[in-house]
């Protein structure tokens, strides 16, 4: 009695703790939504997508910034050991004055024995050594056409990068559903096929038996032998290839291969997919391969918008403000004493602002042609893609139309194939019956066993046919079905 009550308060204190693992164990089972969903979160494809979706993004943000104040800073200090030296001519006073305008004395002049107009090199009394020069400058565009019409190109690369991303996602969960259903498909068939193995251990145990006693030949024996040898054979075949095929789905979705996968899905669900025969409409519009072709003949017709843009005039105001210093020595620029303190009117601080504002208007007036046919060039580009979008609306017709064409094929073939697995399996029962009665022989039995394997097997390649037919039919109609 005390063991029993040991029991049951371990129950009671483990029974939530049971109750939770089983509740994470069925949360790892997927269906084909959870199975798209991870791939769309996974799938390198998708998430390559997704980042030109976001660079994109920073590519708009980017172009909104040329139209903000544009502001520079600059700070500058050179030394010149050397300077360069300015021409000049020589000007002799004229009569009447004291002293002609010229950069050499009169004194200076006639010791170098130089005349009226020669030219002579002077040394720049106006720039020392060394000069040091801050500024701060902003330039804000007020009028550009080509900008405007860049953000509008902007908005339309991200919708074409949008549009991108939503076709690989298409396309993505495409090939995921398909692999889900191989797997559905795969597993169900194992379950049949080890139940033919178990039904076939059961009638070669019987045989055996019926041997002992008499009422069965060795040789009947031996050919359930070999048969069930194969069949044994084959359903380590059929394991390997459902271990494939769940490889395969990891793949697609970009699933860890090192960690188990358990799906939600049964072979009911197959048969809902596969056997859905609405009536197919198409609405082109809906294909994200189409919707991808409109957003870059969008991006086309701001091409030739922009180059229009580009022979307006366009205008932007700039100002600066900064201070500028001179000394006769490079280590003067950092000092707050006057080096100029023996020039009259120079104070102790030898930093001096200054100030510069005002509007700049641009106009290419003349470019010699280039801007005419490079407009002729991008229209003649737009023309083509619009033969493309012609040209894949015809092939977007005849897509679906083969797919529904394909679909309906795959549907009767299913029917046809079921029929047939069907008339095989009865076959097989009652064969088996009558040989073990006495009244059938052992040949019938494997003729019958292998008719089934091979109605069995055309059933589900049937069955996989008919699904991929209808996921290509509804990706044909752009549905997300």
């Amino acid at each position: 009695m005390l063991k029993i009550k040991k029991l049951i308060a371990l129950v009671v204190l483990l029974g939530p703790t049971m109750v939770m693992a089983q509740g994470e164990n069925a949360a790892t089972a997927f269906s084909l939504q959870d199975c798209i969903d991870y791939a769309l979160q996974n799938a390198i494809d998708v998430q390559n997508a997704k980042l030109d979706e976001q660079s994109a993004e920073f590519k708009v943000k980017e172009t909104v910034g040329i139209g903000l104040p544009q502001v520079t800073g600059n700070v500058t200090v050179q030394k010149s050991p050397t300077q360069q030296r300015f021409f000049s001519t020589y000007n002799p006073p004229q009569p009447g004055e004291e002293q002609g305008f010229s950069f050499i004395s009169e004194e200076d002049a006639q010791s170098l024995g130089m005349e009226a107009g020669d030219v002579f090199a002077a040394q720049n009394f106006f720039q020392l050594k060394s000069n040091g020069n801050a500024s701060l400058g902003v330039n804000q565009l007020i009028f550009n056409g080509s900008y405007i019409v860049g953000l509008q190109a902007s908005r339309a690369f991200k919708e074409l990068s949008i549009r991108q991303t939503s076709h690989i996602e298409g396309e993505r969960a495409a090939t995921v559903a398909k692999a889900y259903f191989n797997v559905l498909i795969n597993e169900d068939r194992l379950k049949l096929f080890s139940s033919n193995v178990d039904r076939l251990q059961v009638l070669y145990d019987n045989t055996v038996q019926m041997q002992k006693n008499g009422f069965a030949e060795q040789i009947d024996v031996d050919r359930i032998r070999v048969s069930l040898n194969n069949i044994e054979s084959e359903e380590e075949n059929f394991k390997n290839l459902l271990n494939l095929s769940i490889s395969l789905l990891k793949f697609q979705m970009n699933y860890p291969l090192d960690q188990p996968l358990e799906l939600s899905g049964t072979i009911e669900d197959v048969l809902s997919m596969s056997v859905s025969n609405a009536e197919p409409v198409l609405d082109v519009d809906n294909r994200r391969d189409y919707q991808v072709l409109l957003a870059n003949k969008r991006l086309q017709e701001l091409n030739i918008k922009n180059k229009y843009a580009e022979a307006l005039p366009f205008i932007s105001g700039f100002a600066t403000l900064g201070y500028s210093t001179q000394s006769g020595s490079f280590g003067g620029l950092f000092r707050t004493e006057s080096d100029f303190n023996e020039v009259p009117g120079l104070g102790p601080d030898q930093w001096y602002g200054y100030s510069v504002f005002g509007l700049r208007l641009g106009w290419n007036i003349f470019t010699g042609f280039q801007r005419s046919y490079q407009i002729q060039q991008q229209k003649v580009a737009l023309a083509k893609m619009e033969n493309s979008i012609d040209e894949m609306e015809n092939a977007i017709n005849i897509e679906v139309e083969d797919a529904s064409s394909t679909f309906s094929n795959a549907l009767e073939k299913l029917d046809v194939q079921r029929e047939n697995m069907e008339l095989a399996q009865r076959i097989s029962n009652i064969t088996q019956i009558k040989f073990e009665e006495g009244v059938g022989s052992n040949l019938e039995v494997v003729d019958a066993n292998n008719s089934l394997k091979e109605a069995q097997t055309n059933y589900y390649n049937a069955l996989f046919e008919a699904v991929i037919a209808k996921i290509d039919l509804s990706r044909a109609l752009g549905t997300t079905e």
